[in-house]
């Protein structure tokens, strides 16, 4: 048993298991696939889950992995023990019907014990109580003494999730000594203590669970194994934690090294820089995988990783950005295992820049009012953790960290209350139901190969119907009026994926018509084609010719070869940190959303336009083909963030302009695409942005739509031609401009008026005078005006103003500059006013605004002014 680094340990895994007939696949993206149980992929089978139920076709029958993992449960104890994290990778190597537990045990001891050299004396089988064929094995196969193969009960070593493929567990712990242990004479693994650490676990999938509390034996029966990485990595490097091996110490020295703190000093400081390397590494790794920091979903799990790492630098006296250093760091020590973080690491520090500068603008601020706020202890009110999140972007769960620190605890339930009330900033949170975890979406189809799709070249071909679907039942034939599913053998029509949407067009026979709407596809490769039957009837068996809309096909190919090129204009123009987060393309436009971190210039956007219309107008050869993935990569090809892509892949290249691993179809020559014009640009989520363009014919539409607009815009105008309508609009806004001036000096003399017959009525209070009106129909400006005209005229005034606007309450406070000088406060008498009708608010000694929540409230918080005031007045 030698020191072997955590990335050859990696290495050595995986070609074991290459020797052992298994197909070496690259680790899935952190992002599920058509996995809506999962927000994050956490486990190393669950990319896999559609393999094991049989609903998709594995690309070989035994397949091994290390598959990087996030799990955030734990997320406030990382870094407070050496035992937590965010970010682990897993190996496995996974049997779909093949081999079980006659070669899965034997090839587990095997690595352990002759490829990594681990005494076998230090290895101690588990098996589940009931299995008595894994236990056998152990003992008379592998022969392990009885003394160390221990049984565990259905908690420990039987592994289920809700419904679906479930079995027993055969675990292999590793003993660290007695110094780990507990002092027991009948310490043994399932102890609580440190000394038997579990380094692999062998999942024996041979039954079902009905969910009725019943079991059946599977027919294929699976093997799911699981090892953390980073765990082996402990016991070959001979460490306590995975903080202490090899790679990710190398990324803890670097927080260090910044910090200028020394590690395992100081258990507070010690806590900040675990809690830092970890959330280095997951961040990287997520962004790598296309995640983007945003308030809901995957990108806010990112956030709360990112900005509690941040305030942990804080913490150690890290006083400026320096997150992006680290996620170098983790580029580096990582690279040789995926690649792809050097082919993204443009993008994952931009990401890292903009979302650490984005929470420096307010984690001082935050921290100081947090600081205000828990000044007497007790218990954070959920509506001030709710304003630390909405204004200075704190989570709850920094929040939380926080206040754990000073013994306070915060009021989740009302935080949660508000964080509904703005559905808009909620975190979404998904949790597999026991049922959805193994559940597929859509119809099975059994006994039915994938189909033939001959799109790419052909427009019309003859098909025979294997399957007809409606209303959600498998039927031999539909009649005339009916709406259902056709399966086809073969296909021209292009099923709904890669963003680009499905084909609709006409199946027909001599006496029958079906007008198909869409194309979909199963994750197996059956194309659904959706429609309706006009005419006759079709049943199973039926020879059936196959066309699709040609028309609107060409405008679709138009619109994603323009989908390209708009990529390949963006990384041009903006840089190559521009990747694609989502696209739309269909017969009407193209929608792309892509990578990018500020709007886009008139002069960027001009830009781009030409970059595409250039291609264009060169009219270049639209090469697409297929190679394997290999070829494609060494062509530059770019493929999408989290897709996973086989050993042969399709490449769309458009010269050497764009060159792209792409499934959908594209014209042959860029000339075709007619002309492009963008319309309109924006923003989707934090980080993304989102351009609409349209091609060909669509463009022509455009033009005529603007040049009616303009017609129209002339005539309202009463130009006489298109080149007045500047020098009209000109003219017509500077009289509204002399109007508003005008209006603006009435509504002054109005409000002057208002202002002069309220402070008639004032309250002298000592030595200042305090005014109280509740007005109706007067927004938010208004009340202003009249505290500015108040405050101006009157040094010794006081005065609140509330204002009702169907359901909403706006109180606005003002001091003259003698009453402030008394010891009055419009910030802190608005805010105690307001609280009385619901509500809170606050602001600076001389004017100050607050919103209510009950309007009917609004006069008796005002008539509790004049003894506010003189709580206030020295």
């Amino acid at each position: 048993m030698k020191w072997t680094s955590l990335n050859d340990l990696r290495e050595q895994y995986l070609s074991f298991f290459e020797s052992k007939g298994h197909l070496r696949l690259n680790s899935f993206s952190l992002v599920p696939n058509n996995d809506k149980s999962l927000l994050l992929i956490n486990s190393g089978m669950a990319p896999m889950k559609k393999y094991f139920t049989g609903e998709v076709t594995p690309p070989r029958n035994r397949v091994t992995t290390c598959q990087k993992c996030i799990r955030t449960p734990d997320l406030e104890r990382v870094g407070i023990t050496a035992r937590h994290g965010t970010f682990f990778e897993m190996l496995g190597n996974f049997s779909f019907g093949d081999y079980f537990k006659n070669e899965a045990i034997p090839w587990a001891w095997e690595f352990l014990t002759e490829t990594l050299e681990i005494p076998a004396e230090r290895l101690w089988p588990s098996v589940y109580e009931e299995d008595d064929e894994a236990y056998a094995l152990w003992r008379d196969v592998i022969g392990v003494p009885e003394e160390r193969i221990v049984k565990l009960g259905k908690a420990d070593n039987f592994w289920e999730h809700g419904t679906g493929p479930c079995g027993p567990c055969s675990e292999i712990y590793f003993d660290r000594g007695e110094k780990y242990g507990c002092g027991s004479p009948d310490c043994k693994p399932g102890c609580d203590c440190d000394r038997y650490m579990e380094i692999w676990n062998n999942v024996f999938s041979q039954f079902n669970n009905m969910g009725d509390g019943t079991y059946t034996e599977l027919e294929h029966k699976n093997i799911d194994t699981g090892m953390g990485l980073e765990r082996l990595a402990c016991i070959m490097q001979d460490v306590d934690n995975m903080f202490e091996v090899d790679t990710i110490r190398n990324i803890l020295d670097k927080v260090c090294a910044i910090s200028g703190k020394e590690y395992g000093k100081d258990t507070s400081t010690d806590i900040s820089i675990r809690a830092i390397t970890d959330h280095a590494r997951a961040s990287t790794f997520m962004i790598s995988d296309g995640i983007i920091p945003s308030n809901e979903g995957r990108g806010y799990v990112l956030r709360r990783i990112i900005r509690r790492a941040v305030r942990h630098g804080k913490l150690i006296g890290i006083d400026r950005p320096f997150f992006v250093e680290l996620c170098e760091a983790v580029i580096n020590e990582n690279k040789s295992g995926y690649p792809e973080l050097v082919e993204k690491q443009e993008m994952i520090k931009k990401v890292i820049i903009n979302e650490e500068a984005n929470f420096a603008k307010t984690i001082d601020q935050g921290l100081a009012m947090l600081e205000t706020l828990t000044k007497d202890g007790g218990t954070l009110s959920g509506e001030d953790a709710f304003r630390l999140y909405d204004t200075y972007g704190f989570p709850i769960d920094l929040t939380r960290d926080i206040l754990a620190e000073k013994g306070m605890t915060v009021d989740e339930e009302t935080f949660k209350k508000c964080m509904n009330e703005q559905r808009e900033l909620a975190r979404s949170s998904r949790k597999a139901s026991d049922g959805e975890s193994w559940k597929s979406d859509g119809i099975a189809f059994e006994n039915i190969n994938a189909t033939e799709f001959l799109g790419y070249t052909d427009d019309v071909c003859e098909a025979t119907v294997l399957d007809i679907v409606s209303d959600g039942e498998h039927v031999g034939s539909v009649n005339d009026g009916v709406k259902a599913i056709i399966v086809l053998d073969k296909t021209v029509f292009y099923a709904e994926s890669g963003g680009q949407v499905g084909d609709s067009g006409i199946l027909s026979a001599e006496n029958a018509v079906f007008n198909v709407a869409d194309t979909k596809k199963t994750a197996d490769g059956i194309y659904t084609h959706i429609g309706t039957v006009s005419g006759g009837s079709i049943s199973v068996g039926d020879k059936l010719n196959v066309a699709f809309d040609k028309i609107r096909r060409d405008a679709i190919r138009r619109n994603h070869t323009a989908a390209h090129l708009l990529q390949a204009g963006l990384r041009a123009v903006l840089g190559t940190h521009v990747e694609q987060a989502g696209q739309l393309v269909n017969e009407k436009t193209v929608r792309f959303d892509f990578t990018h971190f500020s709007a886009l210039t008139s002069e960027e956007i001009e830009k781009v336009e030409a970059f595409v219309n250039d291609v264009i107008l060169s009219s270049i050869a639209v090469d697409n083909r297929e190679m394997p993935i290999d070829e494609a990569k060494k062509l530059g090809a770019m493929a999408l963030f989290g897709e996973k892509y086989g050993s042969v892949v399709r490449v769309v290249a458009v010269g050497d302009k764009s060159v792209e691993l792409c499934g959908g179809t594209h014209v042959d020559i860029a000339g075709k695409i007619g002309l492009f014009r963008i319309v309109s640009e924006n923003g989707v989520a934090a980080g993304v942005r989102r351009i609409e363009a349209v091609t060909g014919y669509n463009t022509i539409e455009l033009m005529r739509h603007y040049q009616q607009l303009t017609a129209e815009t002339a005539a309202v105008l009463k130009a006489n031609n298109s080149e007045e309508i500047v020098n009209k609009a000109n003219q017509v806004t500077a009289q509204l401009k002399e109007q508003a001036k005008q209006l603006e000096k009435l509504e002054a003399l109005l409000a002057a008026g208002k202002t002069g017959d309220i402070m008639a009525k004032a309250v002298s209070v000592g030595s200042v005078r305090v005014a109280t009106a509740l007005l109706e129909g007067v927004d938010a400006n208004e009340l202003r005006k009249m505290t500015d005209t108040v405050k101006a005229d009157n040094a010794d005034a006081v005065a609140v103003f509330a204002a009702v606007n169907g359901e909403k309450l706006t109180f606005c406070a003002c001091c003259g500059k003698d009453a402030i000088a008394a010891g009055a406060h419009a910030g802190n008498l608005v805010r105690e006013i307001a609280k009385l009708a619901g509500g809170n608010g606050g602001g600076k000694p001389d004017s100050a605004m607050a919103g209510g929540k009950d309007t009917s409230k609004a006069q008796v918080a005002l008539d509790m002014a004049v003894e506010l005031v003189k709580a206030q007045l020295k």
